[in-house]
């Protein structure tokens, strides 16, 4: 007769919750995988496939209990690695949405929003148009899988263990976040030369003809001049949302390294 003891079931579960802790955390923070468009079900899914598969290649202890005190610890260290990772891809996302709501807002399209399922709340157009854009070029680069992939070479690099990870990997990503809002930044700057250029026409046109109506005459010339830039801009936004996404990827290597010098 087949028997299974306890510290078998054990190693059977802590086998198989570990590497689902980590996955789902990084499947529900990681863009497009984890958007609220893709249904729950599909989600869960996904981590439990990717479970299945990556499972029987990790290795981890035999003496570690999911449901002791050390157990429970490392399964926060999981979702904290998880999380990690999809958040240094979703900063991505984040920059370049910023800039369609910086220029939006110099546009004087502040006020022309719709709600994003995405994040929950109402977001400019132009910030919307460019998410969807920075979308399209993840995908068409093979994005997603690329996020699979480091997932599933997280657990060579950085096995389960109840080592804490390094903290300089927080701090690498805090620091490469700043850096990439500041190169999203720039991303804008055309727009918002232009813009402030029509703007300082609008004054200087204001101050000789104090009788114009600002509001009438000031807002299609705005928006008009900030299509015609954006229009003119639109080729050069594919490589620089690119260089994004090469250095999102980038950046999750290089944090899962630091992780791992733990």
């Amino acid at each position: 007769m087949l028997s299974v003891t306890s510290a078998q079931w054990s190693a059977w579960i802590a086998a198989f919750v570990f590497p689902l802790t980590r996955i789902l955390a990084a499947v529900a923070s990681t863009p497009i995988l984890g958007d609220r468009e893709v249904p729950l079900q599909a989600r869960i899914g996904l981590a439990l496939l990717l479970t299945v598969l990556v499972a029987p290649s990790v290795q981890i202890g035999s003496d570690l209990d999911p449901a002791s005190a050390q157990g429970i610890l490392v399964l926060l260290e999981q979702i904290l690695i998880g999380a990690v990772m999809g958040f240094s891809i979703r900063v991505v996302f984040a920059a370049v949405e910023m800039t369609g709501e910086v220029t939006g807002l110099q546009m004087g399209l502040g006020f022309a929003s719709f709600y994003s399922p995405q994040n929950a709340s109402f977001q400019p157009v132009l910030s919307q148009f460019l998410g969807t854009l920075m979308t399209l070029l993840f995908l068409s680069m093979n994005g997603h899988l690329y996020v699979l992939s480091a997932l599933a070479d997280s657990f060579t690099n950085l096995p389960v263990s109840p080592v804490p990870p390094s903290a300089s990997g927080l701090h690498t990503l805090v620091s490469w976040s700043g850096s990439l809002f500041l190169d999203a930044l720039q991303m804008a700057l055309p727009l918002l030369a232009s813009l402030m250029m029509a703007n300082v026409a609008l004054g200087v046109l204001t101050r000789s003809a104090p009788q114009l109506n600002l509001f009438a005459v000031g807002f299609p010339i705005t928006l008009g001049a900030g299509f015609v830039v954006l229009t003119l801009s639109m080729p050069y936004f594919r490589p620089l949302i690119e260089q994004f996404t090469i250095a999102g990827l980038n950046a999750l290597q290089h944090i899962l390294g630091q992780f791992a010098s733990r």
